[in-house]
């Protein structure tokens, strides 16, 4: 996520046929409802093809934000097909979910917004009556599941989404987390630490990655994009790396498709607003460049494709494959700092794509291992384009670790109601800084390239941050981490 309101500066449709008539009676079917709201019959996705092994996690309860997600369950694979009506603002869904038991359950209980109206749900192809409390939807299952074994939920829903409140004092809280629609009929999501859940039924948290397969639709002259590979089917994306709940993104509205190359082939998607952003479209097209200024840091992108969408944002977001880009992040500064601001804005957004994206967090108590990498990532690109000097990257760093760290807490272990505050970016930055200048720069750039490329697509935790550091430099750096991520004031 950025850093920008914090700157000093500046399913596949999944029903079969006799399920969908099963379940008519007394409720509207999926298809009949998606069809009146958006005027455009859903398109029945491929089927997915394995058996999900890539969606596997080992969730755990989140020691943050303990009421999202599920650590009984480990969601293997999502099957969204989702329409939007932009005039009534409605969004109609079918959610295909491949769950396995990550421990004994006797029911499935999913995070799901309660303002969203379940038109009907099949559990392993069998109708249900669902139950809801508050924000949990809970399904019941006819025998328990036992650890091990998977099983398929299916929830047909619609209504209009809304975002929920920000547990966090930044610049850009006011405007929520999750779906919502604007007043000109778009909807966009941005969705950290949750917010998954206010537009489709899902386990919130980040240490459950699944597969995704996504298809959307809208009526003529809007336009449905997600993250993930597109299939060559209009509105339908593919993801075959596991992505965690907070790292996908959804966007509807008028917009405009400019397609590049990136490094070694990597095919690069950039959506802008119809008759807007110029500006950005300009900035975006540095793509190529600044992956290819990672690369040589910290080894080959970790993703099929990359790209951008813009949307009516305060903020970024690090949304994996596309980058969610907002626009009123760097609205009201003269053009030179807007690009300027755009530039560091991206470097940062694409370095998440290595640290978090395809490295992520176990459980929102280890952010800092996403932002201090892309915070220090972002700071080695201004001082190698000259924008500062090491000395005043490291003291501008310091001072504003000193200034959130007394806010929010130490980084370790910050405030549940701070989240992303800046002391999560700037403190495991300069930490990074000090690993660097202890070890120098040929072993701490094998050192980072190595984390990322070894550990791809898992999730990973201070411990085990901690063991990998001390293995890959023979040196017990334990002190150095610890003083950084649970100091209550910046360390000397």
């Amino acid at each position: 996520m950025t850093r920008a309101a914090q700157r000093p500066t500046t399913l596949r449709l999944v029903a079969s046929a006799a399920a969908v008539i099963a379940l008519a009676t007394g409720c509207t079917s999926q298809p009949d409802v998606h069809t009146a709201l958006t005027g455009i019959a859903p398109k029945p996705l491929p089927a997915p093809a394995g058996d999900f092994t890539a969606g596997m996690s080992e969730p755990v309860a989140d020691p943050v934000y303990p009421a999202h997600g599920n650590p009984s369950i480990d969601v293997l694979h999502y099957g969204l097909t989702l329409g939007w009506a932009p005039q009534k603002k409605t969004l109609t869904g079918t959610a295909e979910l491949t769950i396995r038991a990550a421990k004994p359950v006797t029911e499935l209980s999913l995070d799901f917004a309660g303002g969203l109206a379940v038109d009907a749900a099949t559990v392993a192809g069998l109708p249900v009556t669902v139950a809801r409390h508050g924000d949990k939807l809970v399904l019941p299952l006819a025998d328990p599941l036992a650890k091990g074994a998977k099983i398929v939920a299916t929830i047909a829903y619609h209504g209009t989404p809304k975002p929920v409140a920000f547990p966090s004092h930044r610049g850009d809280a006011a405007e929520g987390i999750g779906m919502r629609a604007t007043a000109d009929g778009s909807a966009w999501t941005m969705q950290e630490p949750y917010g998954a859940f206010t537009w489709y039924p899902c386990s919130d948290q980040p240490g459950d990655e699944a597969t995704y397969d996504i298809d959307l639709t809208a009526p003529p002259g809007w336009t449905g994009i997600a993250g993930g590979t597109a299939t060559g089917t209009p509105g339908q994306y593919h993801s075959a790396d596991p992505v965690a709940t907070y790292l996908v993104t959804v966007a509807f509205g008028k917009y405009d498709k400019t397609t590049a190359t990136g490094p070694h082939g990597i095919p690069l998607t950039y959506w802008t607003r119809t008759g807007t952003d110029a500006a950005l479209l300009a900035s975006l097209k540095q793509t190529p460049k600044r992956l290819d200024w990672l690369e040589k840091r910290f080894g080959p992108y970790p993703f099929p494709t990359a790209g951008a969408v813009v949307v009516d944002s305060d903020s970024a977001m690090e949304t994996q494959q596309l980058l969610t880009i907002g626009a009123k992040a760097v609205t009201g500064l003269p053009p030179k700092e807007t690009a300027q601001e755009i530039d560091h804005v991206l470097v940062h957004e694409l370095s998440h794509h290595w640290f978090g994206d395809s490295v992520g967090p176990r459980d929102w108590r280890g952010i800092w291992l996403n932002e201090g990498f892309a915070m220090y990532s972002e700071g080695l690109y201004m001082i190698d384009t000259g924008f500062a000097s090491h000395a005043s990257w490291l003291a501008w760093a310091r001072k504003a670790d000193a200034k959130y760290r007394a806010k929010a807490g130490p980084p370790g272990n910050y405030h549940k109601d701070d989240f992303a505050a800046a002391n999560v970016y700037f403190g495991p930055a300069v930490m990074l800084d000090e690993i660097r200048t202890a070890i120098g720069d040929k072993a701490f750039f094998a050192l980072a390239r190595d984390w990322v490329q070894t550990q791809r697509n898992t999730q990973q935790d201070r411990a085990s941050f901690t063991a990998f550091v001390n293995k890959h430099t023979g040196r017990n750096l334990k002190p150095v981490i610890d003083k950084w991520l649970d100091s209550p004031t910046t360390p000397s």
